[in-house]
């Protein structure tokens, strides 16, 4: 492998709200091919309980970014009556402040945007002897759960962006699922995971995004163990 081709992948892939292209359509073939690439994802047990809802219809992206723009209104009137759970000299304070404008505007515009793809997952394992019992402790199931389609959705968003599309990762549409779930149709026992935006990216490509030093982030042998 061309490490510096696949490091720069890994590092430049962001959540793209500003600098999608809403007025150029997206080829069904390049989702699909994606999606293909995507399922070679791992997931749990090798269930492959995975589905991908791809959104065209220029009526369901309405109904989708309506239920999406009432749930950012809610969470942005919860987070102004939050206290800030970091300081403003905290880097993470200093992204938060800058991601706000960004997803505002992807909330006003999500019907614009001309492909959405909610990534999906299986959750009746009843059917499954040695996971059945797993329902009884919460933590594991939904690791379990949500584990088989999150690496399939990230891998997704990979393949996306080496093909000049962006993607953004949203879930506050989840505070409606049910009322997405009735407007395309989804199965009672298919869980949502992810509500993501494509669209071919506007500009040449992207840098890697300021983060926290992994040292300080990294604990080896024990919480409080340094290397």
């Amino acid at each position: 492998m061309d490490l510096d081709i696949v490091d720069s992948l890994l590092t430049t892939t962001r959540s793209v709200r500003k600098r999608l292209d809403l007025d150029r359509p997206v080829e069904p073939e390049v989702i699909e091919r994606c999606i293909e690439i995507a399922m070679q994802a791992p997931t749990a047990s090798n269930l492959q309980g995975w589905h991908f809802v791809v959104v065209q219809d220029p009526a369901k992206r309405a109904a989708i970014a309506d239920i999406y723009r009432r749930a950012f209104a809610e969470y942005r009137a919860m987070q102004e009556r939050r206290s800030p759970l970091w300081g403003p000299e905290d880097l993470r304070a200093v992204q938060r402040m800058r991601i706000g404008p960004s997803s505002g505007y992807l909330a006003e515009n999500m019907h614009r945007v001309p492909v959405l793809i909610l990534p999906c997952v299986e959750s009746e394992m009843a059917e499954v002897p040695h996971l059945s019992e797993v329902r009884e402790h919460a933590s594991l199931y939904n690791a379990t759960i949500y584990g088989s389609i999150l690496p399939a959705a990230w891998s997704l968003m990979l393949a996306l962006r080496a093909r000049g599309l962006g993607a953004a990762w949203t879930t506050l549409h989840l505070m409606y699922e049910a009322e997405a779930a009735q407007v395309l149709g989804i199965p009672e026992q298919v869980v949502q995971a992810a509500l993501l935006p494509v669209a071919y990216y506007t500009g040449s490509g992207f840098r890697s995004a300021k983060r926290l030093p992994a040292g300080e982030l990294t604990h080896w042998d024990g919480w409080e163990g340094t290397r």
